[in-house]
């Protein structure tokens, strides 16, 4: 202890010269008496003497740069006193200052790209005047709406490069490949080249319902060969690519959510789901620092101010239902259990018109001009009207049940995402129905092919096409209402003083709905991206002009929402939504592959009994080392241990979840009663100045 304190220089010598004496270096400069620590902040700057290594080096620094950063002063200081650190140079040998300074030279290379990368974020702008003006809510929307055209554009660039590009080269050169026991036979014809002078007006029609020159072209299953490429070393099976790239295209976008997922699920166990959680968060963690200028600030605080409100409202209704009788809460329950019997009824009225559309618009597909492509179209126009006119009434029957705003929009996409995943199944389920003869294939219809060959040649582009249409329709459909609806009822409100244009007003920006028209387009991109390849590409164009149709409709056409909510867990329940439409393409794959037997006139699995069939084909021509190396990854020997390792994994991960969890409700237990602590003292401070008042000098009068 003498020694240390021989060291450094006495409180009374710093108090006299205001400085250490003239023979200390600059390192000990920063250290003071104790008493002085008590009005300034002290750190500590001697550097790494000789012996140490880099990485103590490095975990000094964090912690100084840890200890300036807990320090009660302003930016300006903190900076300065960064600077001051950076500008010292540890006293290290050659080699190991060689490698600090690479070591900072990289970390500051890694600062500056990520800081250069930030500024092509997409939409990273319009985004932030999003949150600022309209709350969390409505840019959870947004953002959601990015991450799928960030998805969809990377869907394209696989099937692009494993299956597009090769197409378009090797379509002239190679073999076919599979069985060919009906060759020649009338399961074999397929022309859907249009024959003879065709009209102008028929290749618009072409375009909206992909048939025509649409039908025949790499847009859709029946174009692509079943061509095998061998030259030397190199080969390249046409449809083995094909069917791989779509299974690792469904991997591809189920990691993506499950990451997204975990992200969103990590804030809401901080948070702990609950509004105490999120005041905290942003009372000490909610204003952003980097905000520069007037507009950026305002809108940040508007962002905070849309919060607050959603969490006062929380608490409101919350302590509106603590409040109510034994009979008041019996009578809330039969509303709501009546309500929900209403809207399932709702929901399956519209079943039952899609089922009947599609059936109709089937029988009549033979049609010619205009009527005809209504009657193709007649499928998506009755899910979209189902679509449309059962949320609202179910959104009347929500104004009964009197939920919280969060519940609210929980209930509402559980039954919208009902509605249009379970309206896509019918469609599919009726198309599956008729392509397979209601699965007998010994009747006459389905027995010479094993399909209904008659009325769908190529089924599978036939599938294509009622996908690419419900895509294309959508599109049109947001496209007419942001024209002909939406910018009417803003001019007919804004310029008309009638009681009825007053009472009808600006829209609001309903976010359930709007998130359940994006998950339900996904779905049937998914659903047919098995027979329409590049509708990827075209969700992606189309997610892209409906991102400024709803930022234009947003800004000019509705105001602010009367019922805000929180997006914390609107954000993970969004991509839940979104995993829910994932499984229902998932089981239209599978049985796809696994039941339906492939066109014999058209698409790279012409010539196999089932589109699965192509695995088992390239199995067998690979060389019998990796055939046993294959065997032995499919065997229990191998399976086993992974999934006993997996389960292993899931239960650390949720048992890691879980004490997160506790400890989050155990920290917030800790603050609760650190709050009543302060507020017992509080008041004991009060009740003591009011037994002793204070006594004022009466000196100070009279100076």
């Amino acid at each position: 202890m003498t020694s240390e304190r021989a060291q450094y220089p006495s409180s009374n010598e710093v108090s006299q010269t205001g400085f250490p004496g003239e023979q200390q270096s600059l390192r000990l400069r920063g250290v003071s008496s104790p008493g002085s620590d008590q009005n300034y902040p002290q750190f500590n700057w001697r550097s790494t003497s000789e012996e140490e290594d880099e990485d103590e080096a490095e975990d000094e620094n964090c912690e100084e740069t840890r200890e300036i950063r807990s320090r009660p002063m302003h930016m300006a200081l903190k900076r300065a006193l960064r600077q001051v650190q950076e500008m010292q140079v540890p006293v290290v040998s050659s080699g190991k200052s060689w490698k600090w300074r690479q070591a900072k030279s990289l970390r500051k290379l890694k600062n500056n790209s990520r800081e250069f990368l930030y500024f092509f974020v997409l939409w990273r702008k319009s985004l932030q005047k999003i949150g600022g003006n309209f709350g969390g809510g409505v840019q959870s929307y947004f953002l959601f709406l990015r991450f799928l055209v960030v998805l969809n554009f990377f869907s394209f660039l696989l099937i692009a490069g494993f299956v597009l590009i090769p197409s378009i080269v090797f379509r002239s050169v190679g073999s076919s490949t599979g069985y060919s026991g009906l060759a020649g036979s009338q399961c074999m014809k397929y022309d859907p080249n249009p024959q003879g002078l065709i009209v102008f007006y028929k290749y618009l029609l072409d375009l909206l319902s992909g048939t025509g020159f649409m039908e025949y072209s790499y847009l859709f299953y029946g174009f692509y060969n079943n061509t095998m490429v061998e030259s030397g070393n190199f080969s390249y099976n046409i449809p083995l690519a094909y069917l791989g790239t779509a299974a690792f295209y469904f991997a591809f976008c189920l990691i993506c959510m499950i990451a997204r997922m975990g992200s969103a699920f990590r804030v809401t166990v901080a948070t702990g789901g609950s509004t105490a959680g999120n005041y905290s968060m942003m009372v000490f963690t909610g204003w952003d620092y980097s905000c520069l200028g007037d507009q950026a600030t305002k809108l940040k605080q508007k962002n905070i101010n849309y919060q607050l409100q959603v969490d006062l409202e929380e608490q409101r209704l919350k302590r509106r239902a603590a409040e109510l009788t034994l009979g008041q809460k019996v009578l809330l329950y039969s509303l709501r259990v009546l309500m929900g019997v209403l809207s399932l009824g709702f929901i399956f009225a519209a079943f039952y018109g899609i089922a009947l559309a599609t059936d109709f618009s089937q029988q009549k597909s033979g049609q010619e001009g205009i009527l005809g492509l209504i009657f193709e179209y007649l499928p998506s126009i009755a899910i979209t009207a189902g679509n449309f006119v059962v949320p609202l009434l179910c959104d009347q029957l929500a104004k009964v049940e009197k939920y919280p705003p969060s519940n609210t929009v929980i209930v509402a996409l559980l039954r919208s995402v009902f509605l249009r995943l379970m309206s896509l199944g019918i469609l599919l389920y009726t198309l599956w129905s008729q392509i397979t003869c209601e699965g007998d294939t010994d009747s006459a219809t389905c027995k010479l092919c094993y399909y209904n060959h008659g009325d769908y040649p190529c089924w599978e582009t036939r599938v294509g096409q009622e996908m690419y249409k419900l895509t294309l329709f959508d599109f049109l459909i947001h496209f007419a209402v942001l024209i002909l609806v939406e910018f009417p009822r803003r001019m007919v409100v804004d310029n008309s003083s009638s009681k009825l244009a007053q009472w009808v007003g600006r829209q609001e920006f309903v976010v359930p709905s709007n998130v359940l028209v994006l998950v339900y387009g996904q779905t049937v991109v998914w659903a047919g991206a098995l027979f329409c390849p590049l509708l990827p590409l075209i969700n992606t164009v189309k997610f892209v002009f409906l991102f400024y149709f709803k930022k234009i409709t947003l800004f000019y056409n509705c105001r602010p929402a009367l019922k805000t909510f929180r997006s914390t867990k609107s954000n993970f329940f969004f991509l839940l939504v979104l995993l829910l439409g994932w499984g229902l393409a998932l089981v239209v794959m599978i049985y796809s592959l696994s039941e339906i037997h492939p066109s014999f006139g058209c698409g790279p699995f012409r010539l196999f009994p089932s589109m699965w069939s192509v695995f088992p084909a390239s199995f067998y021509r690979l060389p019998q080392t990796s055939q046993e190396f294959l065997f032995f990854i499919g065997s229990q020997a191998f399976l086993t241990p992974l999934f006993v390792l997996f389960i292993v994994g899931m239960c650390y991960f949720i048992a890691l979840a879980s004490v997160y969890g506790k400890s989050v409700a155990l920290l917030r237990e800790q603050q609760k009663r650190e709050v009543r602590d302060k507020q017992f003292l509080v008041k004991q401070i009060e009740e003591l100045k009011k037994l002793h008042p204070p006594i004022v000098n009466a000196a100070v009068y009279e100076g």
